[in-house]
């Protein structure tokens, strides 16, 4: 039997184990795939303590050589193995991960990152930089995805992840802090505005469509004159325009098509809507403008700018943030009380899509009209983001069950067995 090796102090050492010159020890070992690996400690002592963790992590499947691998290195690794998503997708999780993650986080350990890791740095996105919930959602996204190919590829045992927005959420109340539409009294006061006020009636059409119809904005800029029938009354939504900002190619525009076949939809065309597009129309000609562009093929835009180029949403948002002002300040001006003062909130483009949503709700349209019209494939996402029920809109629809109790009572005279029927229906 071959005698075992020692180590200068003549405890006997471990297949893998070995002293070194300068005293310290190291333990080797080889992983499947014929890579050699080695751990380094002072001491036997502490040497073995790695021994021992690394032989755990063995036990649960974790890759032996997890311990040298950043969260960046596996970030590199998904960024290669991710596939599916739409150009602006990709390159919206690019950027989220590299202006947030990358520089913070990204440079731990992998195996070390543990969930109070993430609770802290979710924290510190929106105490210190400010972030929205939103933005913080996003970043979310893209962290979660990289850190379930860790746990795939076998470098940690779980996601550390997991909840951590939804609890971000709850201790902070995000949840709460909703976008909110336009009351029906603010979204006349706006479109009032637009329509008397010649600086900014211009810009008129374009929100009128985007109030008539709750297209996103890269589906309303990127409106061409093919895809609208002005005597049959529809528009063919089958394209979005989306804003590029690469590292290395830089800013432009493109053309997607919908994420979703529901994003592929025809929209029945209001009276307002198909004179906002003949407005727009009678403007370009007065002022002798044409779409001087083509995007991937693309051409004829509807919504331009004096140059002939698309709309960019960065130029409708500062557009609405200048009219939210002035005409805020002329309604200060003209009322002559403020209890019946009505001022516009600061809102975005997409808020004008909420506004519609609820318009129609308020209307009582059927939930999967609303779900069809809006485009989307999950009508939860029509039922838990657009819906919000209005204070007007519970007071109509009690008023119409209180109705219903009195001619139900009169016919029958007892509350009780109405209230039954009621429950029936």
């Amino acid at each position: 039997m071959a005698e075992r090796r020692k180590d200068r102090s003549g405890r006997v050492l471990k297949e893998g184990e070995s002293q070194r010159k300068d005293g310290s020890y190291d333990y080797r070992w080889r992983t499947p795939d014929g890579r050699r690996h080695s751990i380094y400690a002072k001491s036997l002592e502490l040497l073995r303590e790695k021994e021992e963790e690394l032989m755990h992590d063995k036990t649960y499947g974790i890759r032996t050589e997890a311990k040298n691998v950043k969260l960046n290195d596996v970030f590199e690794l998904w960024k290669k193995l991710k596939r599916g998503l739409k150009d602006n997708t990709y390159q919206n999780y690019n950027y989220m991960y590299m202006q947030f993650v990358y520089p913070e986080i990204g440079q731990l350990k992998v195996k070390n990152i543990k969930r109070s890791d993430i609770r802290r740095f979710y924290n510190m996105m929106a105490d210190e930089r400010g972030l929205k919930i939103a933005t913080i959602d996003n970043i979310h996204t893209v962290l979660h995805q990289v850190l379930d190919l860790a746990v795939e590829d076998e470098y940690i045992r779980s996601n550390p992840s997991d909840n951590a927005l939804k609890e971000l959420k709850q201790a902070r109340n995000f949840d709460t802090d909703k976008r909110k539409a336009l009351t029906a009294e603010e979204q006349k006061v706006f479109m009032d505005f637009l329509t008397k006020n010649n600086r900014y009636n211009h810009w008129k059409p374009i929100f009128e469509v985007m109030l008539g119809t709750g297209l996103r904005v890269g589906e309303v800029t990127g409106l061409r004159w093919e895809d609208i029938d002005l005597e049959e009354r529809t528009i063919s939504v089958n394209h979005t325009l989306v804003y590029y900002n690469h590292e290395k190619n830089g800013c432009y525009f493109g053309i997607n098509t919908p994420k979703t076949k529901a994003g592929q939809r025809t929209i029945p065309m209001l009276d307002n809507v198909r004179e906002a597009f003949i407005q727009e129309r009678e403007f370009q000609e007065e002022a002798d403008i044409s779409c001087k562009v083509s995007i991937d093929g693309f051409t004829d835009f509807i919504f331009i700018n004096r140059f002939g180029n698309v709309q960019h949403q960065g130029t409708l948002n500062k557009a609405l943030r200048r009219i939210m002002r002035d005409c805020n300040q002329e309604m200060i001006e003209k009322s002559k009380s403020k209890k019946d003062m009505v001022l516009l909130p600061k809102f975005s483009c997409h808020v004008l899509r909420h506004t519609f949503a609820t318009r129609l709700n308020e209307a009582g349209l059927n939930m999967k009209v609303i779900q069809d019209v809006l485009g989307h494939a999950d009508i939860g996402t029509t039922m838990n983001i657009y819906t919000d029920v209005t204070k007007e809109m519970k007071t109509r629809e009690f008023d119409v069950l209180n109705k219903y109790f009195k001619s139900e009572n009169k016919e029958d005279g007892s509350d009780d067995d109405i209230i039954v029927k009621v429950m029936r229906c």
